[in-house]
């Protein structure tokens, strides 16, 4: 392989590696939130499983590239999900704010390992079709894979492999500081509700739908745009203080 060529690569993996860092721990911090109210003993196991669920839905949406990027309803379906997860949570906040009850029952176990699952495909999704913004600018190098070219194939493998890796670490550490600090829950919850807007955006943009223009959800613009409002929720979130009663709703 050329010098040069590489060098690229290994630019692009680094870049790769430390956004799939950050979509890790959007990832890990709704893992942290789902299995909150289990007691220790499962929520080790849910967050085992939903590390598990993380690593082969994204192995499965890194085989399904190619289709995943012409099926827009996949990504709207995942988008209005996290969508749900979050509206879900702040209308039953609603419910009981100022109201001296008890908390509603909280999902079962394999219920909320369901849910985490589903909330897992949704955020492979994301993190693929962010992975192929990025690899597929790479010249390429090698044979055909999956309908993908072999070198952009591999660059996208391991930054999602990393991305799995830094899960792993995260999950648990997020579960305590949601303890100490229950206004990053509110925060945790806006922010996947403006994942799965990200996830709209990109159907919006689906040359099949050409709501908005194809190349917004790629545009400098709308990164800083996402990034910097979650910079800011996630600074809200620590700053912030909430009244226990509000976190002690139905997940």
């Amino acid at each position: 392989m050329d010098t040069a060529i590489l060098m690229e690569y290994l630019w692009v993996l680094v870049v790769l590696i430390a956004l799939e860092g950050l979509l890790a721990a959007d990832n890990a911090v709704v893992l942290a939130v789902l299995v909150k109210h289990l007691d220790k003993k499962e929520r080790a196991k849910a967050l085992f499983y939903g590390l598990l669920g993380a690593f082969v839905f994204r192995l499965i949406a890194i085989f399904l590239l190619v289709w995943l990027v012409q099926w827009w309803y996949v990504q709207a379906i995942g988008g209005l999900y996290l969508i749900y997860i979050s509206v879900n949570h702040f209308v039953q906040m609603r419910k009981n704010n100022g109201k001296d009850v008890k908390p509603k029952k909280q999902s079962g176990f394999w219920m909320t390992v369901l849910k985490v699952e589903i909330a897992d495909i949704a955020f492979a999704i994301d993190s693929i079709l962010a992975a192929a913004a990025i690899a597929l600018t790479l010249p390429e190098v090698g044979g055909d894979f999956f309908g993908v070219n072999a070198g952009q194939y591999t660059v996208m493998f391991i930054g999602g492999l990393i991305g799995v890796i830094i899960m792993r670490f995260f999950a648990r550490f997020f579960v305590e500081v949601l303890n100490k600090k229950p206004g990053l829950e509110m925060a945790a919850f806006i922010i996947v509700a403006w994942v799965g807007v990200k996830l709209l955006v990109l159907t919006m943009a689906h040359e099949d739908i050409g709501w908005i223009p194809h190349e917004f959800p790629h545009s400098t613009e709308w990164k800083v745009i996402f990034w910097s409002v979650m910079v800011i929720v996630v600074l809200w979130g620590i700053f912030t203080k909430q009244n226990k009663k509000l976190s002690q709703v139905e997940q």
